[in-house]
């Protein structure tokens, strides 16, 4: 195996894709724009199709479409033509993808999508065939080469019916104004839907969970209610139940270089005034990035009154996939 040999021909095949995907910003033109205009008046749903390479690709479209706000699927033409036709409705729009536009399984339902009266985006390498001649708009993928050194195996062509399609889905997200939340509610299974998600209020400790005691209190006896409530930190409230302080572990170990007497000294006297804190209604990925810029490993939530409504770590939004 010639290593220089296959790493030249690699480049290649990367050069060659690179380029077809460079001349596409040419055809974001007004066919493109009448294209996302069907596309934002449908009031059914994206119909995907395409034989073969097309096909593939056509599906990832779809899930695209379908993940960013465009309820879409993908049908394939030759089951089309025996009943799965009867899944497109008037009020969808179809997007069809053929390299040569003249693919027989995709141009023998046009004419029974024509009499639907559903409209038609095609997405060819041929803007003179008998797909992209039919088609209530045109969106122009061709490549002037494919990376195969035979010229035989779909690859720049698909490569550019790929990125067409990821342009048109982002251009209809952003047309209708889809946001990370409306991403996360289609994505909840998922990390990313976590992250997006979930709440500081979801994952909180609060009421018999939460470690707390008051300023006058002994730090022995803080002790052991951190070791109790098992969170490796303990609030400190005044008079009013209002936070003021914060002890941890870190603090302790601090504590103990210092010299100071655990059975005499007051948690007051020891604690880290003025903690960092957040709010119940933030999301617990805000919550993990204020633990990342302050270096510290736990918060506790508050209200607007500064009382103590709940607590978290980095564990916890560990557990949760958060992190």
């Amino acid at each position: 195996m010639d290593k220089n040999k296959i790493k030249t021909l690699a480049e290649a095949v990367l050069d060659v894709e690179a380029e077809a995907i460079t001349a596409l910003k040419q055809r974001i033109d007004d066919d493109f724009f009448t294209a996302c205009g069907h596309m934002l008046a449908c009031e059914g749903r994206i119909v995907v199709t395409g034989m073969g390479k097309s096909g593939h690709i056509g599906s990832k479209i779809a899930a695209t479409l379908a993940s960013t706000g465009t309820p879409a699927f993908f049908v394939h033409p030759g089951e089309a033509s025996h009943g799965d036709l009867g899944m497109i409705k008037p009020e969808d729009v179809v997007l069809a993808l053929s390299n040569s536009g003249e693919t027989n399984e995709v141009n023998l339902i046009l004419p029974l999508l024509k009499r639907l009266g559903v409209k038609i985006v095609a997405m060819t390498g041929n803007p003179g065939s008998t797909l992209a001649r039919h088609a209530d708009a045109h969106i122009d993928v061709s490549v002037s080469r494919e990376a195969c050194p035979l010229g035989l195996a779909p690859t720049s062509s698909t490569t550019a019916a790929l990125v067409m399609g990821d342009a048109l889905a982002i251009a209809l997200l952003e047309a209708r104004g889809f946001t990370a939340e409306d991403f996360a509610l289609s994505h909840p299974g998922g990390s990313l839907g976590r992250r997006l998600l979930l709440h500081v209020h979801d994952i909180m400790h609060s009421g018999d969970q939460l470690p707390v005691v008051k300023e006058d209190t002994s730090l022995r006896e803080a002790l052991l209610v951190m070791s109790g409530k098992g969170l490796g930190m303990t609030a400190v409230v005044n008079a009013n139940q209002q936070l003021v302080g914060i002890y941890t572990d870190g603090d302790l170990r601090r504590t103990l270089e210092q010299g100071v007497d655990v059975y005499s000294a007051s948690i007051h006297e020891v604690m880290t005034a003025n903690p960092v804190t957040t709010h119940e209604d933030r999301l617990a990925a805000e919550a993990v990035q204020l633990m990342r810029d302050k270096k510290i490993n736990g918060l506790f939530v508050v209200d607007e009154n500064n009382h103590v409504l709940g607590a978290l770590n980095m564990q916890d939004l560990l557990r949760e996939g958060v992190v």
